[in-house]
């Protein structure tokens, strides 16, 4: 994914507004430890939320693999992409286990605020942000605009639905058949 704004800073919010207005409308992030072994590992979590300004939080169903590296290697990354305009931001933090005590009560209070079946948690994780990275598709440096992104990927998944497979790549657009930024073949 292309350019890249990196925000850090401990004294003011690390979150902006687009970046919790994402996580809130996507609702599934991509979560990245590290195993004993140093291999990564790479698990979805879809109880993704905004927690304050510098942090973000999920909770537990049954990622035991997740958990295990968490509490040797509490470093993490977390990518939330928009599927359709390919734009989205990578977080990286410290984890931090909650399972028992007043932070983990208050925890399954915000989740059960939103929702959640709660009962299924058997821990929130929540992580401090230090760095914070938009990321977008290389299809904007072709010169394609979002509105031209999104309609691809919707008529790409509208495709596949309609049971049609080895659609043309709507990731990359073929320079030799666009005329003038347009996309659309």
């Amino acid at each position: 994914m292309g350019a890249a704004k990196v925000v850090r800073s401990r004294e003011s919010a690390i979150l902006t507004e687009d970046m919790k207005r994402l996580i809130d409308e996507q609702r599934l992030g991509f979560f990245a430890t590290v195993c004993a072994d140093g291999s990564p590992n790479l698990s979805p979590k879809g109880t993704i939320a905004v927690w304050d300004d510098n942090h973000l939080a999920f909770g537990n169903i049954r990622s035991p693999g997740t958990l295990e590296n968490l509490r040797l290697n509490p470093a993490i990354e977390v990518n939330v992409v928009d599927p359709f305009t390919r734009k989205g931001y990578r977080f990286k933090g410290v984890a931090l286990i909650l399972d028992t005590g007043p932070d983990y009560e208050r925890a399954i209070e915000f989740y059960r605020a939103r929702g959640s079946k709660v009962s299924a948690f058997k821990e929130i994780v929540l992580i401090e942000i230090q760095h914070a990275q938009f990321i977008d598709s290389p299809a904007y440096d072709f010169g394609m605009s979002e509105d031209e992104i999104r309609e691809r990927w919707e008529r790409h998944y509208e495709s596949l639905r309609a049971g049609k497979r080895n659609v043309p790549d709507p990731e990359i657009p073929d320079i030799s058949t666009a005329s003038h930024g347009s996309t659309h073949t």
